[in-house]
């Protein structure tokens, strides 16, 4: 496998570590697992605006299924302090621990490297600059100046576009296999972080490479 000239790098869950949101949502007066089904809702209707053509924001899609699945437990309490409390969390989420060293090994080795996210590339930047290597990247991407969310193809031929580069000539990093998917159809390389020892679904396109942390990837593209 031929190195890629631009790496591009999903951020939600893949380079930030989602797991402090529970304790937001335990603050508020709910189940810290609530938190998974609440982002599993907000992609699911962000991917379904996308089929059916249209687009709305990652904060706002998500602070309106956190009144809804707020509301349904009943939480005690204001609901927008609640929603507040869980979004601005959201903002101060820390990288997960191998990601510096394998974004400056990636980096090191002459790789250009963007972020491409579903959520708004200010978050990304906080995230990156918090975790002091914002400095290492070139490009920090969002949808929001895509035509539609990914996995839609024209949100990866945006980032193609944005870098200067064809498909072919970049490389997804990302932990969800519905992203891996989207772009092996658009014609890029992709390689799946799996810190948690999961499945990989038979119904996706299976990534070129599979990793269990991103400092694995530097040797797995040299290989």
């Amino acid at each position: 496998m031929a190195e890629p000239l631009v790496i591009v790098f999903d951020v939600n869950e893949t380079l930030s570590d989602m797991a402090p949101l529970g304790d937001a949502f335990v603050q508020s007066g709910a189940p810290r697992e609530l938190a998974n089904l609440w982002f599993a809702t907000l992609l699911r209707d962000g991917f379904a605006l996308a089929a059916s053509g249209d687009k709305e924001s990652f904060a706002t899609i998500g602070a309106d299924a956190l009144r809804t699945l707020l509301g349904a437990e009943g939480i005690s309490g204001n609901l927008d302090t609640a929603v507040e409390r869980v979004m601005a969390a959201m903002k101060s989420l820390p990288l997960h621990p191998d990601v510096p060293a394998g974004v400056r090994a990636l980096a090191a080795a002459g790789h250009r490297l963007v972020t491409l996210t579903n959520g708004a590339a200010a978050n990304a930047d906080k995230l990156l600059v918090a975790g002091g290597i914002r400095d290492e990247f070139e490009l920090l991407l969002s949808v929001e100046d895509a035509p539609a969310w990914k996995p839609a193809k024209a949100a990866y031929e945006y980032a193609g576009a944005s870098a200067g580069t064809d498909p072919s000539g970049m490389l997804l990093v990302a932990v969800h296999p519905w992203d891996i998917h989207g772009a092996a159809r658009a014609g890029l390389r992709t390689a799946w972080i799996n810190r948690t020892g999961s499945r990989y679904p038979s119904y996706f396109q299976s990534p070129d490479i599979a990793i269990a942390a991103l400092t694995e990837l530097p040797a797995a593209l040299a290989a």
